[in-house]
């Protein structure tokens, strides 16, 4: 028998690190971005559907912007999911109201299943090795909140990381602490000593277990439960309350939950996974030419060694140039080194006060 699972999707990112191609109207999970051929919310639609490994994934809820919702219902129609639930938050509240509505929700509908919460915009490419981690880690589950931590493969410091503790069966540990993203010396210790996983912020929870533990934090769920109750519900749309979700404390689960609960467990796994959150990390994660460049779209470059160069509905042409990061839309180009990719969000700031 099959254990049932319901996918909440997270899709209220703004992607401000990959502007100009990821806006607020058309944010990153809208994108196809490395070399995708499909946007990065359909891939993640696709990877959690169907059956296999003794689990059957049910219609997913969306948790996405209300400014986003044509743009949701055109991915989902793409992915042939045309009946999933869309609930509809008024203003970005951060992971844990999502989560506290993502489980209650669940719990309406089929009171024995899990809940799969995951964001909308990562990168996966062994989508088979993570439904048969989901598997593994579904048994403990109903008693237990259960992160995916990502096996490092370099000392990333731009990721919190999962100590893992005691062995509970399978794969899967308690979690013996939660650590905030390192500097680079403190990274290269944890790839060293071993026994940390990179923090993706996928979770799987029973309903009742996530709510109980949030009574460490229990104004975000109470009026995260408020803002639901007071909701409008039209066929399988729910529009939050703006009024109380408004009200709702803003807190990523990580602390609202997770660091404080005695229930945390880690399933580690290696299964391709990047956030592609700046496009040093696209530029990482995509094919790339005998010279080390990452090419999209119409890229013309000549003695140009180890850059990213995008253009999207224009030409770009590059000669002479090295560890860059160019984009090119109709409206903005940006030009900077590969190693300041984070400075992109400054950018975008102060193209928009310009």
């Amino acid at each position: 028998m099959s254990m049932s699972i319901i996918p909440a999707i997270m899709s209220g990112g703004a992607g401000a690190r990959l502007w100009p191609v990821s806006t607020d109207a058309n944010p990153k999970q809208f994108h196809a971005l490395a070399d995708a051929s499909k946007s990065l919310f359909v891939s993640t639609v696709e990877r959690v559907r169907g059956r296999a490994d003794g689990i059957a994934f049910e219609e997913p809820i969306v948790l996405c912007r209300e400014q986003h919702r044509d743009r949701v219902r055109m991915h989902l129609a793409a992915a042939g999911l045309d009946k999933a639930t869309l609930v509809l938050e008024p203003q970005p509240r951060n992971t844990a109201a999502v989560a506290v509505i993502a489980a209650a929700l669940a719990a309406e509908r089929d009171p024995d299943a899990l809940v799969l919460l995951l964001p909308a915009d990562h990168v996966i490419a062994d989508d088979r090795g993570f439904r048969a981690i989901i598997a593994r880690a579904a048994p403990f589950a109903r008693e237990r909140i259960i992160t995916f931590g990502i096996t490092p493969d370099r000392p990333a410091t731009g990721y919190g990381y999962v100590k893992r503790g005691a062995a509970l069966g399978d794969g899967v540990f308690a979690v013996d602490s939660f650590r905030e993203k390192p500097d680079i010396e403190t990274a290269r210790a944890y790839l060293t000593g071993g026994g940390y996983s990179w923090n993706a912020g996928i979770f799987l929870f029973h309903p009742t277990t996530l709510l109980r533990e949030f009574e460490n934090s229990a104004e975000i769920r109470d009026k995260a439960l408020a803002s639901l109750g007071a909701a409008t519900r039209t066929d399988n749309e729910i529009r939050l309350d703006a009024a109380l979700f408004g009200q709702v404390p803003e807190a990523p689960i990580d602390t609202a939950v997770m660091e404080k609960t005695s229930c945390a467990a880690v399933a580690p796994c290696d299964i391709g996974w990047a956030d592609i959150g700046a496009w040093d990390e696209i530029w990482r994660v995509s094919r790339r030419d005998e010279h080390g460049n990452a090419a999209h779209g119409a890229v013309i470059a000549r003695d140009a060694r180890n850059n990213l160069l995008r253009a999207d509905g224009v030409t770009l042409c590059v000669d002479g140039v090295s560890d860059l990061i160019i984009v090119a839309t109709p409206t903005t180009v940006i030009v900077l080194p590969r190693d300041r990719a984070q400075n992109v969000k400054a950018l975008k700031e102060a193209a928009e006060k310009s």
